[in-house]
């Protein structure tokens, strides 16, 4: 996890150990909408904000609820 001033940042592995899918799954969700955007920091480097992962998954679990 990288911090950035306030905004903290996961890379691909660390949003895979909290929503568990594949690599495979997580693209092609982000392709569709389904899962957030990433920031890409380099050509081949990309992060998602801690907040939009942590509200997907405060989504995912609210409608259980």
């Amino acid at each position: 996890m990288k911090d950035i001033g306030s905004k903290k940042l996961y890379r691909l592995p660390q949003v895979l150990d909290l929503i568990p899918v594949s690599k495979s799954t997580w693209w092609q969700g982000v392709k569709d909408g389904i899962f957030p955007q990433p920031i890409k920091l380099t050509p081949r480097t990309s992060c998602w904000l801690a907040d939009e992962i942590h509200g997907l998954i405060d989504k995912a679990t609210g409608a259980r609820s």
